[in-house]
């Protein structure tokens, strides 16, 4: 019997220039998405880091690029904005 294990993944998600919201989960090689709403972008993600598993499962090499020991909550802090002053 395989073992489950649930792990909390990082998601960075970005609002771009057009007004989407820009998704990646930077534990797998190329897992980006995007979608209208962060709500919408982050279903997107699920499914897009389903198909990163899916493509784990049968790729040796690409399974080998994944780190999820890196996963752990005590090692992502957050995202914050910082006020800078800016003088030209």
């Amino acid at each position: 019997m395989k073992k489950t294990t649930v792990y909390n993944l990082p998601v960075i998600i970005e609002k771009d220039e057009d007004g989407f919201y820009v998704a990646e989960c930077p534990v797998f090689s190329g897992c980006y998405t995007q979608g209208k709403t962060y709500e919408e972008a982050v279903r997107n993600t699920r499914e897009v880091i389903e198909l990163c598993l899916e493509e784990a499962k049968h790729n040796l090499a690409y399974r080998a690029k994944i780190d999820l020991g890196a996963t752990s909550s005590d090692k992502f802090l957050g995202v914050t904005n910082i006020p800078v002053r800016v003088t030209f």
